[in-house]
């Protein structure tokens, strides 16, 4: 897997607490790599992390404590970074613009300046969003060479974020041999999320409280994609950065094809045909700006890292179902049973990592 280049390597993972986060440290644990975690503590009870119950080294703290994040990285010594810590709510980005900046930019700035001062650390990959692009409603997604921008804070934040690792590549990193690229991903679902005002965790809740789902855009299309999928461009992207390919220090784009762009209904039929006892109502709370068209385009990924998605959309849907039914209704946690599985699937599907 990814020519076993993660073995006994030293990664360190921001925000390994989180959803994304969580799962990309259970996959590097499986490699044999040696994982380390900063983070916040986990803000929801359940969360995915805690299930995990994974050993590895980690610290609380707020990446926006430059001191003390330097202090911990220069301990630890990493040899790779995967950048994920931030503010990812666009709705809590509204109600606390201050904290989405200052952590999603300043966040990032902490980070890039501890390790540019740290010998240790030669490869970086920063998680920013499908959300750092200037939206018109483009339906055939964005590439790489398509204008930054954001409405919301969030979105804004991330294509600052975008600019912040661009010049932090140009002015330091390029002349210290440190590999330093950017991930931006489509929207992601799988098991074990459990952020407040996110699809899948809304609709997991209602089935809990017995209340049907209040759903505000249906017809808002996004790019879903299983988190799995997200995850092996990434490590496939930090693979070529380990292995000092320098022409991959760059943005990339790693989402589904366009034909699995769907709709907020869509993605709820499909849950539901998975999950019967799940339900939900159109919300007429219109109060907030939501992009009705969003999607990104990968042709790059596909071309140049020979990377694509192993599970379609319906694969995703029943995936992250089956995940949430099996530990609502038997307390079970299908992590490693649901990655086997997508590693199963990705060797059939010949992929380009295995």
């Amino acid at each position: 897997m990814f020519a076993d280049i993660y073995r006994d390597k030293k990664v360190l993972v921001t925000g390994h607490t989180g959803f994304k986060g969580s799962w990309l440290a259970f996959w590097l644990s499986q490699m044999g790599a040696k994982v380390y975690g900063l983070a916040l503590e986990p803000d929801t009870d359940p969360n995915h992390w805690s299930l995990l119950n994974l050993d590895i080294q980690q610290k609380i703290i707020d990446i926006r404590d430059y001191q003390t994040l330097t202090e911990v990285i220069s301990v630890w010594q990493p040899d790779m970074v995967f950048h994920l810590a931030a503010q990812p709510i666009v709705r809590l980005s509204y109600i606390e613009p201050r904290e989405t900046w200052s952590t999603n930019v300043m966040g990032t700035v902490n980070l890039l300046e501890a390790c540019r001062h740290i010998t240790s650390v030669k490869s970086i990959v920063v998680i920013t969003s499908d959300k750092c692009y200037e939206n018109h409603e483009k339906k055939e997604g964005y590439t790489e060479a398509d204008r930054l921008g954001g409405h919301d804070p969030y979105s804004a934040s991330k294509a600052a974020t975008e600019l912040v690792v661009d010049s932090y590549r140009k002015s330091y990193f390029e002349q210290q041999d440190v590999l330093l690229a950017t991930a931006r991903a489509g929207n992601v679902i799988g098991g074990g999320d459990w952020s407040v005002d996110r699809l899948i965790p809304d609709a997991v809740r209602s089935v809990m409280t017995n209340m049907p789902l209040e759903v505000r855009s249906p017809q808002s299309s996004r790019p879903w994609q299983h988190v799995l999928d997200s995850l092996s461009g990434y490590l496939l992207l930090g693979q070529k950065l380990l292995e000092r390919q320098v022409a991959y220090a760059q943005a990339w784009n790693f989402g589904p094809d366009s034909e699995q762009f769907a709709t907020v209904s869509d993605v709820l039929e499909s849950i539901h045909a998975h999950w019967p006892a799940f339900s939900w109502h159109i919300s007429d709370d219109a109060s907030l700006h939501e992009t009705i068209c969003l999607g990104i385009n990968s042709d790059k990924a596909r071309k140049q890292l020979a990377w694509k998605s192993v599970w379609d959309l319906n694969q995703a849907t029943e995936n992250t179902a089956l995940w949430y039914k099996k530990f609502v209704e038997e307390a079970r946690v299908d992590t490693a049973i649901q990655w086997q599985h997508y590693v199963d699937d990705a060797s059939k599907s010949g992929v380009s990592w295995l």
